[in-house]
């Protein structure tokens, strides 16, 4: 006897699936944006960059080292010495140098200022993919010329975000008092040389913030191509992860010895930088790398990229109130419009998808009920094509 089984169960467990990338993704880029905010009170009290990127990959290394024996000692291939460099360039790319170069534009510039520049990441992960083949565009498509169009807008805005930095939307005349009365011990008795000298230096801090974001958003978007390639020869998230972490460890040791041998800033003072730390280490560095992994696997790397602006986003609405950090029009002109062509970029690559499936015939991507399966109704046996 023949029968249509319904696909709906198995269309909506695949759907389902579909979603776990996209759920996993935002729950990372919240952790970013709340680790970002703390960061900036960290960093601002006085903790040494350095010092904290070591501790913290050194608490991510000690946390995954036992996950990943217990979860995969079984199941490893053989750890070649070519995988071991591309996770010691990894280390650089998202580990140690790059959290570097976040952290000293954080420090000069502002939390929703930083998180801003990685609107700009999966784009630029966009234009590294063309020449190694991980991204084509067909322009005569209309999902290339989405993609293309979504690129130039996003860059657009990227470059409002770099040149423009416009009025302040919210009245922070406190906080500005509050800071420069930190630094020339009233704000009432200084001198208008004194002050002009003052915004002078927050400028030029500013523009050093600016020019570190962009190098340590060029090495981020680098990232995730290389993990990406790491992903197919080395399947393993936390053992990969945890290797990732230790070697990071280590290049900024060896980076802070070089730069400040100061012993006593690798005192930490106060709770915050202890909870800041362990917080960032376990959760940031390591459930949150583990997943970022994870779905470079699942999707590629200019999908698990393409959610970097939501930590902008999240970031603004802890910053503005608990930090008093001043929102500027040019930030939020220039992040709205990266928004706006990511979304773009990113519709034309759904799109071009959706093409290729059907081109190929992915079962997922045509209509189900064309397909139907012919079932035994009347046996125990499994369900097979003829009765």
């Amino acid at each position: 006897m023949l029968s249509r089984r319904s696909p709906k169960r198995s269309m909506d467990s695949k759907n389902n699936g579909k979603w776990y990338p996209v759920l996993v993704m935002v729950a990372v880029h919240f952790v970013f944006a709340t680790i970002n905010v703390l960061l900036k009170k960290v960093i601002v009290d006085g903790l040494n960059h350095l010092v904290f990127i070591t501790y913290r990959l050194t608490v991510a290394t000690i946390f995954l080292a036992p996950v990943a024996f217990f979860f995969e000692r079984k199941s490893q291939p053989k750890l070649t010495y070519s995988i071991l460099f591309f996770l010691f360039v990894n280390a650089i790319l998202g580990a140690s140098l790059t959290q570097y170069l976040f952290l000293l534009g954080l420090q000069y510039t502002s939390a929703t200022f930083t998180c801003a520049f990685l609107n700009m990441v999966p784009v630029i992960t966009f234009f590294i993919s063309l020449p190694f083949g991980l991204e084509s565009v067909k322009i005569k498509s209309n999902a290339g010329k989405a993609k293309v169009i979504g690129t130039i807008v996003c860059l657009g805005g990227g470059m409002l975000l770099t040149l423009y930095k416009g009025m302040p939307l919210f009245n922070h005349h406190s906080h500005l008092q509050l800071e420069t009365t930190t630094a020339t011990a009233s704000i009432h008795t200084q001198s208008i040389t004194r002050l002009s000298s003052l915004l002078a230096t927050r400028k030029a801090r500013w523009a050093s913030g600016s020019l570190s974001l962009i190098a340590g958003t060029v090495l981020w978007s680098s990232w995730f191509l290389v993990q990406s390639n790491i992903g197919k020869r080395y399947p393993f998230q936390y053992s990969s992860t945890a290797i990732m972490m230790f070697f990071g460890a280590i290049q900024s040791f060896a980076l802070s010895l070089s730069v400040d041998r100061d012993l006593s800033s690798w005192i930490l003072k106060g709770k915050l930088e202890v909870f800041s730390i362990l917080y960032a280490g376990i959760v940031g560095s390591g459930f949150c790398f583990v997943g970022m992994s994870w779905c470079v696997k699942k999707r590629g790397p200019v999908f698990s990229a393409a959610f970097s602006p939501l930590v902008q986003m999240i970031a603004a609405v802890f910053d503005i109130p608990f930090l008093h950090e001043p929102l500027h029009l040019g930030s939020l002109v220039g992040s709205a419009i990266v928004v706006a062509g990511l979304y773009i970029l990113l519709w034309g690559k759904n799109k071009e998808m959706q093409n290729s499936g059907v081109e190929k015939g992915d079962p997922q991507l045509q209509d189900p009920e064309a397909h139907p399966t012919a079932v035994n109704c009347g046996s125990k046996d499994p369900p097979t094509a003829e009765c």
